[in-house]
């Protein structure tokens, strides 16, 4: 049980995204008949991760960490001066939109200790993980039965929490077990629900600092928060939830899917994600953040977390801070203690998925070990809080690409780039730029030609994440490859741009994994056509291997003392020119922005909000129906959003862009609905939402879900050779009442017969290892082998199907003997009680 989602994709495209089985490891999608057609390459996706392919073992040597960087002057990871204390308060359990069962209010605080005056608080909130214990037994399920106990995942983070506390900041780390067990039926994977259990726990804190007599004790023993200055800290879907809350923080989500429903009293003033999720690709644009990317994450493997940092580009106003920090050899657990095995109370594990390989291994050089990888994460955790919260600007060089590292984090090697701050003019792929000598290439692409990696690379590019959508319109970079030095690649803008006021020129580019030694000139042009070298950079790439997603960009400044030396006018610059001095090579770059140091205050703008719901429908027995897909635009002032129609029928996207004003009905979006008496699958109209510009996006995804409203027919089952010598098969038929326009398809699971029972070699070894992925021995009774299931599906059309149990013929004389499965409920997974069962015996052949 992990953070990324499971997918099915078949040709590329997105099937959807299936419910999980009770026994973990099962996942069931229905499929209507239009979604059915022309299924080919059927494909299990994880965080950009492709779960039913086999394995790859490393294909490159073994590879050495890069050398260190110079330290900052200043270290965020030392302990402050005073001594902690440590607690937890239990508050009565909420109950949040879509979610059955109460989520828990519980947390466990960390506070200073003789702090004067109210001090700024943090608060983290953990990932999905699972959610019950008991013994080695874990589970995903809420609330937690059989005498089975919470896995304290809200506590992983106490070594960040006292170091922050040694520094004088409040911490809570609050519990969300109950989003986790429930989240599954979220559209949004749970983000809405996220965002409303942290400012639940926000909301009581802003009580409490008014009346601190109503406080836990916990609470009133600790020095009051300041609720002005308050850092969010998510791990994983966490990441995605806190960044949902800083978003509602600003514009109120609609009322019917939040549930918090009070006043905003506190201002937050900067994000931490780590290994964060990002489903909706739409960060807050104007909330400073700082995102953590282990470069050897085995679950969001994808590190599409990157988003929070690419999709804030000239979305908001540009002046919050928005850093990523790749941090080599981290996986993605052991940030958190809970999560981590020797000091966890619960089950866990290494979420890594490959022990040979030369970069994320357990041996390897460049792999941290777990004390390793949490004090990094403590030290740029406490980095985030001195630079957002205590305004100190000595600890940014840590995170905006500025090339310093934090001696207390060592060894581990910690790398980052970032756009905002004080970052001006940027000559941006997805601006309107035009490309001579390289190619403006596309993030997600259908064909190979177009896509910036293709086919080939080794690994994956966390800037290239894939969304939804598959193909997708308006994210690009610009690819260079060259077989000789010496040929330019001009970048030009639309319109002249002003590198006024900067003292650099900041590049985030890459090169690929493990290549040394990449040079480049860079130079610039003016309108009057004035040109200037800069400078020449070198570029590394980062340890990787097919495994990781290692294509990352570093961010490369050259000083723009040669241009003004050079009489350009940096008020009107048209172009960026890269030319390569290596032999032969690959780069991408990413964008290029005027820098000089320091970080603005930040001003948060005033934007339109889209969220878009989903309405559910009956398709009646006759006539034609139209309905429109609800959307809703709150906040002030227009924007620009990206706005996907899904084909239910295809999986095909197409987009258009869209200027969205509040109380507009700009993204009209209508489904015709025609009634019938045929039983079919429900069919859901898809409509997904991306900010551009000026805009944010709450619920990104709805659309109109058209309910099938026809009874289905009978399933019945008849045997048709249910008694038989060894050797022959057992047969069952599987038939319907009445022939439908879909799939119709059942599943069913061995269970104990009365009496002797066939084993494991009494049928075909390679017939087990297909369908139960189990080996014949050590022989044993069938009903003990695990995942041994049958699946019989009836096409659209027909009536009926056949199921067979193959067996052997042995010379050994013994008692007739059966098997029994039974049909399983498909929203349980669990027997179905007054289901279907097949029964059969095989007896000696004679």
């Amino acid at each position: 049980m992990g953070d990324s989602r499971v997918e099915f994709r078949s040709g590329g495209r997105l099937l959807g995204v299936p419910r999980t089985g009770a026994d973990g490891h099962t996942f069931r999608l229905p499929l209507d008949a239009r979604r059915t057609t022309g299924l080919s390459g059927l494909q299990v996706w994880s965080g950009g991760r492709r779960l039913d392919a086999p394995g790859t073992s490393g294909s490159v040597p073994a590879v050495r960490p890069p050398a260190p960087l110079p330290a900052n002057a200043v270290d965020p990871g030392k302990p402050g001066s005073y001594r902690t204390r440590t607690g937890e308060y239990h508050l009565k359990s909420v109950r949040l939109p879509g979610f059955p069962a109460p989520v828990e209010m519980n947390a466990v605080v960390v506070a200073p200790v003789g702090a004067p005056g109210r001090r700024p608080l943090a608060l983290f909130l953990h990932g999905r993980h699972y959610t019950c214990f008991k013994g080695p037994d874990i589970t995903g399920e809420w609330p937690c039965k059989g005498g089975a106990q919470p896995v304290p995942s809200h506590r992983g983070y106490l070594r960040d929490q006292k170091l922050l506390a040694s520094q004088g900041y409040l911490t809570v780390s609050v519990s969300a077990n109950g989003i986790n067990g429930q989240d599954w039926a979220a559209e949004d994977g749970g983000a809405q629900a996220r965002s409303s259990l942290v400012r639940l726990h926000l909301a009581r804190w802003a009580d409490w600092a008014v009346h601190p007599g109503t406080a836990p004790a916990v609470v009133r023993d600790a020095p009051r928060a300041d609720l002005s200055r308050v850092l969010l800290v998510g791990h994983s879907r966490g990441g995605e939830g806190v960044n949902r809350a800083a978003l509602d923080s600003l514009y109120p989500p609609p009322a019917g899917q939040d549930g918090y429903h009070g006043p905003v009293r506190w201002k937050i003033r900067g994000m931490v994600l780590i290994g964060p999720t990002v489903f909706g690709q739409n960060p807050v644009p104007d909330v400073p953040s700082v995102t953590i990317l282990p470069g050897c994450d085995g679950d969001v493997s994808d590190l599409q977390g990157e988003v929070y940092v690419d999709g804030t580009r000239a979305v908001g106003n540009g002046t919050a801070l928005h850093s990523a920090v790749y941090v080599i050899g981290a996986n993605h657990n052991y940030f958190n203690s809970e999560w981590t095995p020797g000091t966890s109370a619960a089950p866990s594990e290494d979420d890594f998925f490959g022990d040979d390989d030369p970069v994320c291994g357990k041996r390897a050089a460049t792999r941290l070990t777990a004390a390793q990888q949490h004090r990094a994460g403590s030290t740029y955790v406490a980095a985030a809080a001195r630079l957002f919260l205590g305004g100190d600007d000595r600890v940014r060089p840590l995170l905006d690409g500025s090339g310093k590292r934090a001696p207390s984090a060592d060894p581990a090697r910690v790398l980052s780039h970032a756009v905002g701050a004080r970052r001006g003019a940027g000559f941006l792929p997805d601006g309107g730029v035009s490309v001579t000598g390289g190619k403006l290439c596309e993030a997600v692409a259908q064909s190979p030609a177009r896509a910036c990696l293709g086919e080939g690379a080794k690994g994956a590019s966390p800037h290239f994440a894939q969304w939804e959508t598959g193909p997708e319109a308006g994210r690009h970079a610009i690819a260079l490859r060259w077989t000789r030095a010496g040929g330019p690649v001009r970048v030009s803008a639309r319109r002249p741009l002003s590198l006024s006021g900067a003292t650099s020129l900041a590049l985030r580019l890459f090169v690929p994994p493990n290549s040394r030694g990449t040079r480049l000139d860079v130079s610039l042009t003016d309108a009057a056509g004035r040109k200037a070298t800069l400078g020449r950079v070198a570029a590394d790439g980062l340890p990787g291997s097919e495994r990781t997603a290692s294509y990352w960009s570093r961010e490369i400044r050259v000083p723009l003392t040669a241009a003004t030396r050079a009489g350009l006018d940096l008020k009107s610059v048209r172009s960026v020119t890269l030319t390569p001095r290596s032999g032969s090579g690959r780069a991408w770059l990413m964008d290029a922005w005027g820098w000089r140091a320091g970080t603005p205050a930040v001003r948060t703008g005033t934007l339109p909000r889209v969220d878009v719901g989903r309405a559910t429908v009956d398709e009646g027995d006759s006539g034609v129906r139209t309905y429109h897909v609800p959307v809703r635009v709150t906040g002030r002032g227009s924007g620009q959003v990206r706005v996907y129609v899904l084909d239910p029928a295809t999986g095909r996207a197409k987009d258009r862009l869209v200027t969205v004003r509040p109380g507009g009905h700009d993204i009209d979006v209508p489904v015709t609905v025609k009634g019938n008496t045929r039983y079919g699958a429900d069919v859901s109209y898809d409509v997904l939402v991306k900010a551009v510009r000026g805009a944010v996006v709450g619920s990104y995804r709805g659309g109109i879900t058209v309910r099938n409203d026809d009874p289905a027919p009978r399933m019945t089952v008849s045997p048709v050779a249910d008694r038989v010598p060894e050797g022959k098969p057992l047969k069952w038929r599987v038939s319907l009442s009445e022939a439908v326009d879909v799939d119709m398809s059942t599943m069913f699971a061995v269970a104990r017969p009365d009496g002797s029972e066939l084993s494991t070699k009494d049928v075909p070894a390679d017939w087990l290892r297909d369908t139960a992925g189990a080996e014949a021995d050590p022989e044993r009774r069938l009903s003990e082998v695990d995942g041994l299931y049958l699946w019989v599906d009836v096409p659209p059309g027909q009536t009926g199907a056949d199921i067979t149990v193959p067996t052997l013929k042995d010379r050994v004389t013994e008692p007739a003997e059966s098997v029994r499965f039974r049909q399983l409920d498909p929203r349980t997974g669990e027997p179905q009680s007054g289901g279907l069962v097949l029964t059969g015996t095989v007896v000696d052949a004679s």
